[in-house]
């Protein structure tokens, strides 16, 4: 029952009760007015009459008038006390007369010789009689204990409408008074309701009188505490997300029931997660390390860093426990690119010191040779162009790491703009084409009509052909390198077409790195330094192009560069 409708049934009962009274008292004090006024009028009545009755007047035609005059029920007796005159009865040889002398009203006015009032029975009846003593005898008026009942009953029913109207208008007050009064707890009610369900811009009206105004206040106060506190906590949470989003580290946290309620975005790429936040932390990659450490954190100890496979990556894993058993913060750090520049670096020392090894040798032996004084004119002239060719080599194996050092340290930085692929090709493969001649091989520029140049560094563009071409004669025995072009939505290709012995699938992928040659015997015996394609690698992509390589052993080779359009 709600408190307004409780208020209404308050006050209808205590009007209600009130009421009860009012016509319990108003009926008492009526019917004892109304007695007591009768009393005093019969009482006056029979003084009247006892002063009007002479002695010689007949005493029942006396009583019959008396009677019709006051319209009361009047007795008349003698000074013996015996009943000569009665306006209800022709017999007076009655025996319910008898009595009359000896009525309390009677026997009063006797013995004083006055008038006298009281409630007294004669006939069998109740009635209120006042009787009085005159010359003649005594004189008893009466009048029914009934008389007034009807004034009475006007009294009560008017009292009763009365109460009625009341009733009614204390009803209407008091639902108003109870609306009026619930009026401001319920909208608090709601108010609070509303905050509880996250609406914080739900305020309550600060108009109410006494307390529940202050208590408006308070909760107003309290509305915006709590929305200054939930923005700073919303702003916080906002904060910490954007940086566990921004770290490459993989975060994972996971609560005391097992379940994990936080992952970035470095998580789910790295561990492969696919499940909408919560999951089961069952759901999280079955690794041995993984759930060993996750099970220390929920107990509440640290372990890490400790490394793992997942999907032929390698992961660092630190696992800290939450403050009050709340659950566990995994992070993942993935050593993978680590571990492979530690590959490339152990790789690059040990091509560079296998490259340089031999032309070292090569150049120390041949100089403890020309150190003999009787080593032949003919013999020391062919050791000493061994050792010029060998220091050559070790030139270009210095020169193309010093490009390609200088090109990936961002030092160098591409001078675009357009240049004829005719005459870069015409410059860059000048040497080249020596070589081809001795071979047998012929070397053809063929750029597209629709695609006669390339927006792009022309130093870049020479030493990429230079590059691209000496490498297709170098492992072209016979047939031709061609050069072209093709355009397409952005940019130009500019590609090397060779009929060589072609490149094995499983090599294909690994051209451009620093060193690798898929035939390292042959490569080495015709001077190749193994930086060639990584340098093209690179120019091509300090552009913002690509590079792609397309072969098939037996069916030559094409490597080609993508080099984008002015912006």
């Amino acid at each position: 029952m709600r408190l307004s409708q409780r208020l209404l049934l308050y006050a209808l009962l205590v009007v209600s009760v009130l009421v009860a009274f009012t016509l319990v008292a108003v009926r008492e004090r009526t019917v004892d007015g109304l007695r007591a006024s009768t009393l005093e009028r019969v009482r006056a009545e029979a003084a009247l009459a006892a002063a009007a009755w002479r002695p010689g007047t007949p005493a029942p035609a006396l009583a019959d008038s008396l009677a019709r005059t006051l319209d009361r029920h009047v007795t008349l007796l003698d000074p013996g006390g015996a009943v000569v005159g009665d306006s209800e009865s022709d017999d007076l040889s009655a025996g319910w007369l008898r009595n009359y002398a000896a009525l309390p009203e009677v026997e009063g006015a006797r013995r004083t010789r006055g008038s006298h009032a009281a409630r007294s029975s004669a006939a069998g009846a109740t009635e209120l009689a006042g009787a009085a003593s005159g010359a003649a005898g005594a004189v008893r008026v009466a009048a029914p204990l009934e008389t007034g009942a009807a004034i009475v009953a006007d009294v009560r029913r008017g009292v009763r409408l009365t109460a009625l109207a009341a009733l009614a208008l204390s009803a209407g007050v008091a639902l108003l008074s109870a609306r009026t009064v619930t009026r401001p707890p319920g909208e608090l009610r709601d108010v609070t309701r509303a905050l509880a369900g996250g609406d914080l811009s739900r305020r309550p009206a600060l108009a109410a009188p006494g307390e529940v105004g202050e208590l408006a206040t308070a909760v107003h106060r309290l509305a915006e505490q709590l929305g200054a506190r939930l923005d700073a906590l919303q702003a916080e949470e906002d904060l910490m997300a954007a940086v566990g989003e921004a770290l490459s580290e993989a975060v994972v946290a996971v609560d005391a029931r097992q379940r994990v309620v936080r992952a970035n975005a470095s998580a789910r790429q790295l561990l492969r997660l696919r499940d909408p936040i919560p999951f089961p932390a069952d759901h999280l990659p079955r690794d041995r390390t993984l759930r060993e450490a996750l099970g220390d954190a929920l107990r509440g100890e640290a372990s890490g860093p400790a490394e793992l496979r997942l999907d032929g990556r390698t992961l660092t894993l630190t696992a800290r426990p939450l403050p009050g058993g709340a659950g566990a913060v995994l992070a993942f750090y993935d050593l993978t690119p680590v571990r492979r520049l530690e590959h490339v670096r152990r790789d690059f020392v040990a091509n560079v010191s296998h490259e340089l090894k031999t032309p070292l040798t090569v150049v120390g032996g041949f100089a403890e040779t020309l150190a003999d004084d009787e080593l032949p004119p003919a013999m020391r002239r062919q050791f000493a162009e061994t050792i010029r060719d060998n220091a050559q080599r070790m030139q270009r194996i210095v020169d193309d790491l010093l490009d390609l050092s200088r090109i990936e340290s961002g030092v160098w930085q591409p001078m675009r703009t357009d240049v004829d692929v005719g005459a870069a090709a015409a410059d860059a493969t000048a040497a080249a084409r020596v070589v081809a001649s001795a071979k047998g091989v012929a070397v053809a520029v063929q750029p597209a009509a629709d695609a006669p140049a390339v927006h792009a560094d022309p130093s870049a563009v020479r030493q990429v052909l230079s590059n691209l071409v000496e490498n297709a004669v170098r492992h072209t025995a016979a047939g031709t390198v061609t050069v072209f072009t093709a355009r397409d939505d952005g940019g130009v290709w500019l590609g090397v077409r060779d009929t060589g012995a072609g490149i094995g699938a499983d090599h294909l992928p690994r051209i451009f790195e620093r060193f690798y040659r898929a035939d390292p015997g042959r490569a080495r015996d015709v001077g190749g330094t193994g930086l060639g394609l990584s340098i093209v690698k690179h120019l091509v992509e300090a552009h913002g192009g690509e590079v792609r390589a397309e072969s098939r052993p037996g069916a030559g080779t094409t490597i080609m560069a993508r080099f984008p359009g002015p912006s």
